[in-house]
């Protein structure tokens, strides 16, 4: 079978790529594993050197990826560009934090000593989306490589241009060959990798049903599984939040990436004391959003992955407003491009409440207080994420107790940091990536009990 990448801007295929045969998949997962069996052994300094010149690669070539990253899945350039500065800041924090994450940790105990250790577990499989085709594959590939595993990569079929360019970058870092492998394979395959019995575990970033599919298919062989899957995450403004500010992060947390993002923004629920005045600040950003060619330095929005992505997008906006929505802005679809979009008085049981929206479409619910607020924000079967506005913070701190989500960030929208867990709960997946968290789930937490003779 032959992968394409295709240019959604445009419709030019951008490169032809070869599905991996039978035995070249298992090729590569032998290699894998051979390199496992000498990467484990490594020293911190010698992994950190190697990826500190993956950072430096990452810089110094910064146009031609991110261009890649454009022409493949319609990423504004500007947008792309950070994306590409964002794994070269994750290769930086993991070189220098890796270590003192997986040390050793004494504890005290009625043996003569006895500690916990942090072995790599072998061979993990990343399975990765192409919305972020850079970002999501470094947030799993850098700490399961500096921990002492080696990975491979399935990458989204219609960015394998970005795929090869990752592959070699750790290769040109130095990484011993095997270390990061992309397998250039399409879905129906991937449990053959799964179910290898070198592969020892798998991260996914990616679908609901992929998710479901992914974590059948390992729990049969009880392997573990982190699944970072949708998100649809509430924005609450609350009647005394600063409301320019609250526009400036609701835009940016909407319309990035064309609102490509499991951690968009995709449920505002607005205090009406705030509603009026807030709904046109928000317009005012909209209407001043510049759609176009994404290689255009002067393009916010892009056209989004497919003409069938954005389909989906107009039959929800579409659905809802049949159901009592109201268009105040936006609302169409010009082949794979859509238009910012807000709707308001969406309410539970319309797709742009309870499905997740991946486009830039602003829903907007009015709530009579912050008590409605959160019970509206819990109402979903997703768990990822929930930003609140206000200047009260001891009720902000209140509040956050109150959210069934992986993260709650006050006054500004749900963002990636290497620094902090990410993850969700519900259907919006288990595990977790960046930290300490990250670095550790795919690793044997091993207990050593020791007694002298």
């Amino acid at each position: 079978m032959i992968l394409r990448s295709i240019n959604p801007y445009n419709n030019e295929i951008l490169g032809e790529f070869r599905e991996f045969s039978h035995d070249e998949t298992y090729k590569a997962i032998d290699q894998s594993i051979i390199s496992f069996e000498s990467w484990k052994n490594t020293s911190f300094d010698h992994r950190r050197q190697m990826m500190l010149k993956t950072a430096e690669l990452l810089r110094n070539n910064l146009e031609k990826y991110a261009r890649t990253i454009t022409r493949e899945m319609g990423k504004p350039i500007s947008e792309a560009r950070k994306e590409v500065l964002k794994c070269a800041w994750v290769c930086e924090y993991y070189a220098s934090e890796a270590e003192g994450f997986l040390k050793q940790e004494v504890i005290a105990t009625d043996a003569d000593l006895s500690y916990v250790r942090y072995d790599p577990l072998g061979t993990i499989l990343g399975i990765m989306p192409w919305n972020f085709p850079f970002w999501q594959v470094f947030r799993f590939a850098v700490p399961s490589i500096m921990a002492g595993n080696t990975v491979l990569v399935k990458h989204a079929s219609n960015v394998q241009g970005c795929a090869g360019h990752i592959e070699k970058i750790f290769q040109e870092s130095g990484f011993p060959g095997g270390t990061y492998i992309n397998l250039v394979l399409t879905s129906a395959h991937i449990k053959t990798v799964i179910e290898h019995p070198s592969v020892k575990a798998v991260s996914l970033t990616g679908s609901e049903q992929a998710g479901q599919y992914v974590a059948e298919a390992a729990g049969k062989l009880i392997k573990k599984t982190v699944l970072e899957l949708g998100g649809n995450n509430a924005f609450i403004v609350l009647n005394d939040a600063n409301l320019e500010r609250a526009a400036e992060a609701g835009i940016q947390a909407r319309m990035q990436n064309a609102g490509q993002s499991c951690i968009a923004a995709k449920r505002f629920l607005v205090h009406r004391d705030v509603a009026d005045q807030y709904i046109s600040l928000m317009l005012h950003r909209l209407h001043k959003l510049k759609m176009g060619d994404p290689l255009d330095e002067k393009t916010d929005i892009g056209p989004l992955s497919n003409v069938q992505q954005a389909s989906m997008v107009k039959d929800q906006v579409d659905r809802s407003l049949r159901m009592g929505g109201k268009l105040i802005t936006g609302g169409k679809q010009d082949h794979a491009f859509f238009s910012p979009t807000l709707v308001l008085d969406v309410k539970p049981g319309m797709p742009l409440f309870d499905e997740e929206v991946f486009g830039p479409v602003i829903p907007v619910s009015i709530v009579h207080d912050s008590d409605e607020a959160v019970k509206l924000a819990n109402k979903s079967v997703f768990g990822l994420g929930v930003s609140v506005f206000t200047r009260n913070m001891d009720l902000a701190r209140r509040l956050v107790g109150e959210f069934g989500d992986g993260a709650v960030f006050i006054n500004d929208l749900v963002k990636s940091d290497p620094r902090l867990p990410f993850g969700g709960t519900k259907r919006s997946g288990y595990g977790r990536d960046l930290a300490a968290n990250g670095i550790r789930e795919f690793v044997n937490v091993k207990t050593v009990y020791i007694k002298n003779m």
